[in-house]
């Protein structure tokens, strides 16, 4: 079985990356789960994972002259398989977005739940395509009308390829703010999984280049990850047909 799930905000600095390794280590506790920092423009998985020093990374594995296989660049960490994006310059400009399909095929063939950690924007084909790759897809917003906006374009944008909403996650709650997510949960599209509190916590655990579920397992913001992972159902598909679609998706335009 596999499901591929993209976690996409729409705007950066709202915690995609710290929600993606919540979910992936909450969800790890009965699943295989990859995690792929899909960002190649604007990479910070590896900082989240201890990886900053990973000689060989997602940018590799998208290079046409490079004869790198997709296990040279997945590590071992945390309970989850790991794929971090390197931050070079010339690696982003080197990299072909399209080749992340057969990437991520030859990834979903090995796994149960393949998270695609994806870039904040959707202004090139690198940041939409794992958007449209993946069978649904989690929605991190901070409860602020610009967010929000961003987040519902980015629902919006994945409905029209047929990506389902897997759920929205509120995440950098603070005080005050339970009127806003009230109201904004009824515009999308799936449940809300959790609103995760604004926390001096999760930025320690930012610090200390470890996911927070590791760093704090038993803070509040760490329980309500774990919800919200449970609140993820996880739906069984065939390996061989969901790397078959990935290797055979269009890369879409931009929108």
């Amino acid at each position: 079985m596999v499901e591929a799930f993209a976690v996409a905000s729409g705007k950066g600095g709202t915690g995609k990356t710290t929600s993606t390794l919540a979910l992936g280590m909450a969800l790890a506790d009965e699943y295989d789960v990859t995690v792929v920092d899909a960002d190649t423009g604007m990479a910070n998985l590896l900082f989240h994972t201890g990886l900053d020093d990973a000689t060989v990374t997602l940018h590799d594995l998208l290079v046409g002259e490079t004869a790198t296989g997709v296990s040279e660049a997945t590590y071992d960490r945390f309970g989850l398989s790991v794929v971090p994006c390197g931050t070079s310059l010339a690696g982003f400009s080197a990299a072909e977005p399209e080749r992340l399909r057969a990437v991520v095929a030859e990834l979903a063939a090995d796994t149960d739940v393949l998270l695609l950690d994806s870039p904040a924007a959707l202004g090139s084909k690198s940041a939409v395509l794992p958007v449209v790759l993946a069978d649904r897809v989690v929605i991190v917003v901070e409860p602020t009308i610009p967010a929000l906006s961003d987040g519902l374009k980015v629902q919006e944008y994945a409905r029209s390829y047929g990506t389902e909403t897997a759920g929205v996650l509120f995440n950098k709650v603070r005080e005050g703010a339970a009127d806003v997510t009230a109201q904004a949960s009824r515009h999308f599209g799936g449940p809300v999984l959790a609103s995760v509190p604004d926390s001096d916590v999760v930025r320690a655990a930012r610090r200390a280049g470890e996911p927070l579920l590791a760093h704090a397992p038993e803070s509040d913001p760490a329980a309500r990850y774990r919800r919200a992972a449970g609140r993820l159902d996880v739906r069984e598909g065939d390996s061989d047909a969901v790397a078959d679609r990935f290797r055979s998706a269009v890369v879409p335009d931009t929108p």
